[in-house]
């Protein structure tokens, strides 16, 4: 019997490591013999962590524990490993296990259900088996045309087709051809490429292998974020295993090709998920982009033809050989085909990762996958692709999750972050954060980025803070296509993005704030005031915990709040008992 306890950075900064240690405990206590403890990576499931799965002696799955603290592993000791009974109380509930089983999973395929740290069973569900195939007996052209057949395109943000960028650094002449894999995964909220070195990283390097073999290179770099200390200590474990496995190296399955791979840890700019900053910052300089062409494919790191693809991508790859490009073209769409994994976070039930085929309604993801709307609020929009992309709104929840569909609204697909917002987001707030954000990791090379992202925030905070004036929405949309037009990389040109979606769907709200001074969402606190309804009782509470003595009135009347004096701490709102506190 196995017990295998999910241990990404969701398992265990959710406690995995404290249930993994009371399991041991308690197995060596009972003198378990039969009983080994393993690890795996993240299911998707992050709101259900600690996971923990009990495998049979044949290998089969007979129990999925969700939430497993360690105040919860005594009785699954007791009741199933001792007793050979399944403990009901801690199971996955069906629905959940419903839409896990519902998933068609690709990429995250091994991802837990491997031990991310012994290559012998990444082999056993086959692995490696698509790179020997390569090597032995597919010349480079015939990769290349598998990908195309399959119409895998880059899962890292434009969604550009790989066999295109494949074939342009193939073509390239060049005594040495560089492929990276781009794992600096910036945006807000998005943690796909996290996961999948974390669960999965040979997938990561076979695919490397494959891409390498069919531009012609000689070696491979893996830049990820520096903030991904367990994605870089497991693929440092995965890459050793490969080397003495003879995967990576010298003459590699015995084919006469040499290759390797290493890891480059980067600094965490936003900027650097940009192919020519990631480049300079390959090659020890200052992540800024350079001006294309020539691209990277013609001249990239050390001005050598290099080709960039980001983690998602890569993990593609391997299936399509083992399976043929036709198989993961029948799903999906026809320009968008395959399957795409999605990051859910903001006001969704059912936070993590899901892999579900392209074209798929925003509505299936968002209530199917994501369980539906926290607190069962109203669903207001969704922001899709991060900081470069944008917000769609509650009206258009039956869009197709598609490259083709998603940009029609003014977003973009990008690396597959889903920010999900309620009722209670207010989108000009939201609009301020991601100009925040984006202001902050500008490079700061070109004008329009460093100068036009710092004017636009300046705007928008004002408004935000009830000192929005006429004309500042005019302004906005101004500067907006003045920095599109203008800026030199990605970043620059897409950082209005979450201004032109908020300003295109939601402008009463840009109104409201300005005109007037009332904030619909009830959340920026300058527009917002706290007062006492006819339903206080006079308990004095609200007064006896307001910082700055801004209520008056007499015990069991109804008490006032000085408006010029609150501060809006909300310390009022949160000792009366009886709801009589209201914001308007």
């Amino acid at each position: 019997m196995r017990v295998v306890i999910g241990q990404g950075s969701c398992g265990i900064a959710s406690g995995a490591k404290k249930t993994e240690a009371e399991f041991i405990r308690l197995i060596e206590k009972e003198h378990l013999s039969n009983v080994t403890v393993d690890k795996t990576g993240c299911i998707g499931t992050c709101y259900l962590e600690p996971v923990v799965d009990v495998y049979g002696d044949d290998g089969s799955l007979q129990a999925r524990y969700v939430k497993v603290h360690e105040d919860r592993v005594r009785e699954i000791v007791e009741k199933h490993l001792i007793g050979g009974e399944i403990d009901t109380d801690d199971l996955i509930p069906e629905k959940d296990a419903a839409i896990l089983a519902g998933q068609k999973r690709i990429v995250l395929r091994n991802c837990g259900r491997i031990n991310p740290e012994h290559i012998e069973e990444y082999i056993r569900e086959g692995g490696y088996q698509a790179a020997e195939k390569v090597l032995s007996g597919m010349t480079a052209g015939e990769v290349i045309e598998e990908i195309k057949t399959a119409g895998l395109r880059g899962r890292g943000g434009a969604g550009f087709p790989t066999w295109f960028k494949w074939n342009a650094a193939r073509n390239n002449e060049g005594t040495q051809k560089y492929i990276v894999c781009n794992a600096d995964e910036g945006d807000p909220g998005a943690f796909m490429d996290r996961s999948v070195l974390e669960g999965d990283p040979h997938s990561v390097l076979e695919g490397l292998i494959i891409g390498g073999y069919a531009i012609g290179a000689s070696e491979g770099i893996i830049y990820v974020r520096a903030e991904y200390p367990l994605a870089i200590e497991r693929l440092t474990i995965a890459l050793e295993q490969a080397r003495e496995k003879g995967f990576l190296g010298k003459n590699i399955f015995r084919s006469g090709w040499d290759f390797d791979i290493r890891i480059k840890a980067g600094a965490g700019a936003f900027v650097c998920g940009e192919e020519t900053a990631l480049i300079a910052s390959l090659e020890g300089e200052r992540g800024m982009p350079r001006l294309k062409p020539p691209f990277p494919a013609q001249k990239g790191y050390w001005q050598k033809p290099t080709n960039i693809n980001n983690v998602e991508t890569l993990a593609n790859v391997a299936w399509i050989i083992a399976n043929g490009g036709e198989a993961f073209a029948a799903y999906g769409t026809e320009k968008s085909p395959g399957t795409k994994v999605f990051a859910l976070a903001g006001k969704v039930k059912k936070g993590g990762l899901a892999e579900v085929p392209m074209g798929l309604p925003l509505k299936d993801v968002i209530f199917g996958t994501g369980g539906g709307i926290k607190e069962d609020k109203q669903f207001k929009a969704v922001q899709m692709g991060g900081p470069s992309g944008g917000c769609i709104p509650a009206e258009l929840i039956d869009t197709p999750v598609t490259y083709e569909d998603i940009n029609k609204t003014g977003a973009i697909v990008g690396s597959g972050g889903m920010i999900v917002m309620d009722e209670s987001t207010c989108m000009v707030d939201m609009a301020r954060y991601f100009l925040d954000f984006t202001r902050k990791e500008s490079c700061g090379k070109c004008n329009y980025c460093r100068i036009g992202t710092r004017r636009m925030l300046e705007i928008l905070e004002r408004i935000t803070n009830g000192e929005g004036r006429d004309g500042d929405i005019e302004l906005l949309e101004e500067l907006s296509m003045k920095v599109r037009e203008g800026a030199m990389c990605g970043l620059g040109q897409t950082a209005p993005n979450p201004i032109l979606t908020t300003l295109k769907y939601f402008r009463n709200e840009y109104e409201d704030h300005i005109y007037r001074h009332t904030c619909t969402a009830k959340s920026c606190k300058s527009l917002l005031t706290y007062h006492i309804t006819e339903a206080c009782r006079g308990c004095t509470l609200c007064a006896r915990n307001c910082p700055v003595h801004a209520i008056t009135g007499k015990v069991k009347e109804q008490h006032v709040i000085d408006t010029d004096a609150c501060i809006k701490c909300g310390k009022c709102m949160e000792s009366c008992n009886f709801n009589a506190i209201e914001i308007r």
